[in-house]
């Protein structure tokens, strides 16, 4: 935490700790006012609001402490590649560059650096072979690189803090579409089961190794995850391939969990989740994050359905902030109910593109205020 930053905004004002607000809120139990976060930012977005260019902020991290939210904070341990490739410059082309990303991937991507999605030309891993090479240089569980330092960590995450801290649970089939791709994926699942198979149980080995580790010696808040496997039309894998490959994974992860009192664990993932939803929740993820609404629709249908099981952290259309104070004003009102119940932290439904202005967010930031915090 960069505290030597000047806040811009002031904190809401509140009678809980950041702590005892989170946790209390995502238990559906009483707490003074909503807990105030956000997700971030695109990379323009800062050299284009004159709040952060005042400022010279560069990053999200800052940002947060810039606008006064409430501290909130992650701890992420080796729990995929290991050491990862060499990130370099392969190629240079008229307006792109070829890159080689950590990933092994080589990637095609704009020379200007602006955010977009790279091309992928080619992944390290496409037959089992190539796996097996990989997983022996590059997965190794107990390589040393992985092994955490408990005092420093138990130094900067105190019992007694005042700020809710999660415990990452890294990414069974995520990361692993990183680095095969959505392409080679799909293919990789008809042609090569076994082979994804293992890479899924090879991510999973790594984080219990990770949380056996760890949690004995810190308490933490709640677990957080990375599954950015969903766009608009659901998921990339079938839900019975969800259900009987990656759900028992998730299942022994959950068990380690729940071991040590964490009882709240969301999995970041974009798109339309609906479809695998169910699943999710029977091995105990029971938190969307961000929840992008152009893919999985209106919160307050979820947070009905599975009412008192199912919370949600996002969920604020980001299209409502690009088009104007009315209608961020109209969907603040549409879920201020949803918010008083517990278990909906709401924020921008992803990074904040610069197509919202700063004047739109500002009134969004004190509009949040004036119906979430104490009155």
């Amino acid at each position: 935490m960069h505290l030597n930053i000047t806040h811009a905004r002031e904190k809401w004002k509140g009678t809980m700790t950041d702590r005892q607000r989170f946790v209390n809120q995502m238990h559906f139990k009483s707490f003074d006012r909503c807990f105030n976060m956000e997700f971030g930012y695109w990379d323009e977005v800062f050299d284009q609001w004159d709040i952060f260019t005042r400022h010279n902020i560069k990053n999200r991290e800052d940002a947060f402490i810039l606008l006064g939210f409430d501290r909130i904070e992650n701890l992420f341990g080796e729990t995929f590649m290991l050491p990862v490739f060499e990130e370099k410059v392969v190629q240079e082309r008229e307006n792109t560059l070829i890159i080689q990303n950590i990933d092994g991937l080589l990637a095609e991507v704009p020379k200007d650096s602006h955010s977009t999605i790279p091309h992928f030309l080619h992944s390290s891993i496409i037959t089992p072979d190539d796996w097996k090479i990989i997983k022996e240089e590059r997965f190794v569980i107990k390589h040393p690189g992985r092994i955490p330092n408990i005092d420093e960590i138990k130094n900067k995450f105190p019992d007694d803090r005042d700020f809710p801290v999660g415990i990452d649970c890294g990414s069974m089939i995520g990361r692993i579409r990183d680095v095969l791709t959505f392409e080679g994926l799909c293919y990789a699942i008809n042609d090569y089961p076994d082979m994804v198979e293992d890479m899924i149980e090879t991510c999973c080995l790594l984080v219990e190794d990770f949380l056996d580790a760890i949690l004995p010696h810190v308490r933490f808040d709640y677990a957080r995850g990375w599954e950015d496997i969903c766009y608009k039309n659901g998921p990339i894998v079938s839900p019975s391939f969800f259900k009987n490959i990656i759900a028992p994974r998730y299942k022994r992860i959950n068990k380690k969990l729940k071991q040590f009192g964490i009882d709240i664990w969301y999995t970041d993932c974009d798109g339309d989740v609906r479809p695998i939803l169910p699943i999710l929740l029977d091995c105990g993820i029971n938190c969307l994050f961000p929840f992008e609404v152009q893919s999985s629709k209106d919160p307050r249908e979820l947070l009905t359905q599975y009412e008192g099981e199912l919370r949600i952290m996002g969920g604020i259309d980001k299209t409502k902030l690009i088009s104007g104070k009315e209608e961020i004003k109209e969907y603040l009102e549409s879920i201020e109910a949803y918010v008083a119940k517990g278990g909906f932290i709401p924020f921008c439904d992803h990074y904040c593109p610069p197509d919202v202005n700063q004047d739109n967010y500002l009134f969004y930031l004190d509009l949040k205020e004036k119906m979430f915090g104490i009155k």
